[in-house]
């Protein structure tokens, strides 16, 4: 009774994820009117018109690049500052890591609503609304903490034998980091970079509050757009949510081994 009523539990489930997914996809090759009457149905001509409207009349490479730039250097520079700090609380074993520690857990005590009137004015002031660099900025500044909280655990629970063998042959401490904890925390650091590019591709609030320009808008700035006060273009939404949805599902298919090892790291001791 137990597996049947689990495998009950689990197909609707997984219905519930399909069903909006193949919806989305076949609403891609659908005309407007096919989605407002018929949405479950298959389409009638499976036509690329909807590709080509969005690539060629509402050139939406711009917006992917601009998305792609954004997210990519992030995520790097992230986990270049997470893991430097993440390493250096791990080996601080006395009161200054734990203080490092708790400074960087209580940023995620903080919405990240809270911080947009301040971090506008400043943008303001510094003259960096319109720009990548500014978005960059601020994704690196708000998945920070969440990034170090991840691997201080990963980084504490590396063996402190190989450190101080490292250091009694010379290593210093950053040739420890770059040597020996770096390549060990490969599979934490995989986990992480998906998690952070999912947040950075997807980010809506501060590129719709900080970009103006039509040539620095992100991909999730050009989905509202097809969304009118009387009128909503689905097929249209549809089809730059399947391209939007693409580098995502591309990264985790190369990466899903160190993010499945990331997640379980850990999990067995001794």
């Amino acid at each position: 009774m137990y597996k049947v009523f689990r495998g009950g539990l689990l197909s609707i489930y997984a219905l519930l994820i399909l069903i909006p997914c193949m919806i989305v996809i076949t609403g891609a090759f659908k005309t407007d009117f096919e989605i407002y009457t018929k949405p479950l149905s298959l389409p009638a001509i499976w036509s690329f018109e909807n590709f080509r409207r969005l690539f060629v009349e509402s050139n939406i490479t711009v917006p992917f690049v601009n998305s792609v730039i954004v997210s990519i250097f992030s995520v790097i520079l992230t986990l270049l500052f997470a893991s430097l700090a993440a390493y250096s609380i791990s080996r601080l074993v006395n009161v200054t890591g734990r203080v490092l520690f708790i400074l960087f857990s209580l940023g995620l005590a903080i919405p990240g609503q809270v911080n947009i009137i301040p971090i506008f004015r400043l943008f303001i002031d510094l003259n960096l609304n319109n720009s990548l660099f500014g978005l960059i900025l601020v994704n690196i500044a708000l998945t920070l903490p969440i990034s170090v909280f991840i691997l201080s655990a990963f980084f504490k629970d590396l063996p402190k034998e190989m450190f101080e063998c490292a250091g009694m042959d010379g290593a210093g401490q950053f040739r420890i980091y770059r040597s020996i904890a770096l390549p060990l925390s490969k599979p934490a650091l995989g986990a992480t970079a998906i998690f952070l590019f999912v947040i950075c591709w997807n980010d809506l609030l501060y590129p719709l509050m900080l970009i103006t320009e039509t040539s620095k808008k992100t991909l999730p700035l050009v989905l509202i757009d097809y969304k009118g006060e009387y009128f909503a273009s689905y097929s249209m939404q549809f089809t730059a949510i399947l391209i939007a949805s693409l580098p995502m599902v591309v990264m985790y298919l190369f990466m899903q081994r160190s993010f499945q090892a990331g997640l379980t790291a850990g999990a067995v001791k001794g």
